[in-house]
């Protein structure tokens, strides 16, 4: 049963009731033209279990992928912690309408892209995105079979992630890594990849559009005094401490957004999601909410700095646990929270922008990329990135 109160509430960013079905073809392909594709968009994400049924089988395969997390006995620790999870989890996907909405954005953010991609770089065209997700359908791997089988010219590897971290983009480009066995694979496919975009101009702008949306619901006497949470998902700090770049990249995206800002407001950079018992990246987002409003800060709005569409961590954690739940308990004023960058026009101006320049360069694959952590002594990770170098020559 839902929450008291929270069929009233509404979603600051999105309706999960009122999701765009764009024309698709296929559950990984967004787009599909009489013409053959020559130029495939494979855009990679975590995903996200569309119907209560798969939050199972997609907290399992998390609990137990090495390069997400580690966990002591994790063939046994794992699957337990997935199935003690699974009950609470459903829950939460109901209250936010009964499955992420994580795919539909991605194919209408793929099919957005590919028309404009047709548009301004006709020499690559037709253009084809497909989605694939990492721990649940439709996976890298099978997405990877049907760009084969569609025989197309190109490929570019796209991560939806736009700031990098090992266990998220790491471990979405180690499928397709595993997927061919370590082995480029023989056919006239080009492959070419874009692995991280923190601080791309219009990413940054769609940010603090975004920002200014919320800023402007606030009386013209609060809103220069509204704090600005800019929260993540957190990372273990057995990751940072290792060499991880993500906490630097999403840093720089929250300074690139506050320097178009204009540093208008107070700003803070905290993070969210933490599993399991190791110690994660702070402060967390609903500690800081509460250590602001008992120093008499009662005025924010979240944004969710990390996530380019709406999915569990924005509808639930932070929509309902904390613009809602937590809100209440902590007495705040007023609490909002932007949008992800979904379908804003920017944004997928700011994906054209990405790609088509990909296109035209001559850089097939980012020297960061092919460099590993310092303290990085992972043989797989060595030997996958010994593959893109291979891959993408």
């Amino acid at each position: 049963m839902m929450r008291s109160g929270l069929q009233k509430l509404p979603q600051n960013g999105f309706n999960i009731y009122q999701l765009l079905k764009p024309r698709q073809f296929s559950l990984s392909a967004t787009r599909c033209d009489n013409l053959r594709p020559k130029t495939a968009i494979l855009m990679l994400n975590m995903g996200g279990p569309q119907t209560k049924d798969q939050v199972g089988d997609y907290l399992h395969r998390i609990m137990t992928d090495r390069e997400m997390m580690q966990l002591p006995f994790q063939d046994t620790l794992g699957p337990y912690i997935a199935r003690k999870r699974t009950a609470d989890v459903q829950k939460k996907y109901e209250e936010i309408g009964g499955g992420s909405p994580i795919l539909k954005w991605t194919q209408l953010q793929g099919s957005l892209l590919c028309n404009k991609l047709d548009q301004v770089s006709p020499e690559t065209a037709p253009h084809k995105s497909y989605v694939g997700f990492r721990y649940v359908t439709p996976f890298t791997e099978d997405t990877i079979k049907e760009i084969e089988s569609d025989r197309v010219e190109r490929v570019v590897i796209f991560s939806q992630y736009p700031q990098y971290s090992c266990a998220t983009s790491g471990s979405s480009f180690n499928s397709i890594f595993t997927h061919f066995g370590g082995k480029k694979p023989n056919s006239n496919i080009k492959w070419s990849m874009i692995d991280r975009w923190p601080t791309h101009h219009l990413l940054v702008k769609t940010f603090a559009e975004r920002i200014k949306e919320k800023l402007a619901e606030f009386s013209p006497d609060k809103r220069d005094d509204a704090i600005l949470l800019f929260s993540a998902h957190s990372l273990p700090l057995k990751n940072v401490r290792r060499g991880d770049a993500y906490p630097s990249e999403v840093g720089a995206t929250v300074n690139a957004v506050m320097a178009e800002l204009n540093y208008c407001n107070p700003y803070c950079l905290v993070w969210q999601s933490k599993v399991g018992p190791l110690p994660w990246l702070e402060p967390f987002t609903d500690d800081a909410i509460k250590m602001y409003a008992a120093k008499g800060k009662k005025n924010f709005v979240l944004i969710p700095i990390a996530f380019v569409n709406e999915h569990i961590e924005t509808l639930h954690e932070l929509d309902i646990e904390y613009c809602h739940d937590l809100a209440k308990e902590v007495k705040v004023e007023k609490i909002l929270r932007a949008a992800a960058p979904n379908d804003h026009p920017l944004f997928i101006d700011a994906m054209t922008d990405i790609v088509s320049k990909h296109l035209k360069s001559d850089q097939k694959i980012n020297p960061k990329f092919l460099t590993r952590c310092p303290h990085c002594v992972s043989d797989r990770c060595h030997q996958s990135k010994q593959f893109f170098k291979e891959l993408c020559a």
